[in-house]
């Protein structure tokens, strides 16, 4: 479904990703994990169109997506859940929700798609008309989600679902990722929250320094000596 190959990538003179290859098959969660600073986000940006691959390809249901605009990938149904949320804080839920589907391919289907995320987020139907700003950060983060499953993603990516929650909430947040791509949705998570997001994710890419240093599936990986020293305290 989405392969990326050879990703190469600076900012300026300062190189952040280093001949970076992953792949995403259709139905799975495939999660890059790793410190902060390791080129998780930057990796997402550059397949989403934000960020310009200094070389390497990408591609995504055989398109190339180094053709495509951001806009054009959304309508490609490749959709990115950026870090921090990013809401509208002075629109409402539901106004909120309306912009998900603001590209002209998923119009026809906003009223299936609010049912669907009401019935995934029932707290967000009873808040509609609440400022998106004045709700909790797992709130907002159900919001951001919700948002992004308007514009019918083929791929959903999601960078840092977890960042800022309260601890328990973090379980809740991936359990409802899980269900999600139960529902159908194929997932690409990146996370520093090592231990949830493995043991949820069919894949997973480990991360250091722009580079992919491990790969495997999410079970294998939490039984790694080199993940368990890193990332797990053990």
């Amino acid at each position: 479904m989405l392969r990326v190959e050879k990703l190469n990538f600076a900012y300026g003179d300062l190189k952040v990703l280093w001949d970076v290859d992953l792949e995403v098959n259709e139905g799975e969660i495939v999660t890059v994990v790793g410190a902060n600073g390791a080129g998780k986000t930057t990796t997402l940006k550059n397949i989403s169109r934000l960020e310009k691959p200094g070389s390497g390809t990408l591609t995504f249901e055989g398109r190339d997506l180094g053709r495509l605009q951001p806009h054009q990938v959304v309508e490609a149904g490749l959709v990115q859940v950026p870090e921090g949320r990013r809401i509208f804080p002075e629109m409402t839920v539901m106004e909120n929700l309306r912009m998900g589907s603001y590209v002209k391919a998923t119009r026809a289907d906003r009223q299936k798609n609010l049912d669907w995320v009401f019935e995934l987020f029932p707290r967000l139907r009873e808040r509609e008309k609440q400022l998106g700003g004045t709700m909790s950060g797992g709130e907002q983060q159900m919001l951001a989600i919700a948002r992004g499953l308007m514009a019918n993603p083929r791929l959903l990516l999601l960078d840092e679902p977890s960042l800022g929650l309260s601890p328990l909430f973090v379980k809740n947040i991936f359990d409802i990722i899980s269900g999600i791509n139960r529902q159908g949705v194929t997932i690409l998570l990146v996370e520093q929250n090592v231990y949830q997001s493995l043991r949820i994710s069919h894949r997973a890419y480990v991360m250091e320094t722009g580079r992919v240093v491990l790969t495997g599936r999410g079970e294998e990986l939490l039984d790694n000596d080199h993940v368990k020293k890193a990332f797990l305290g053990m």
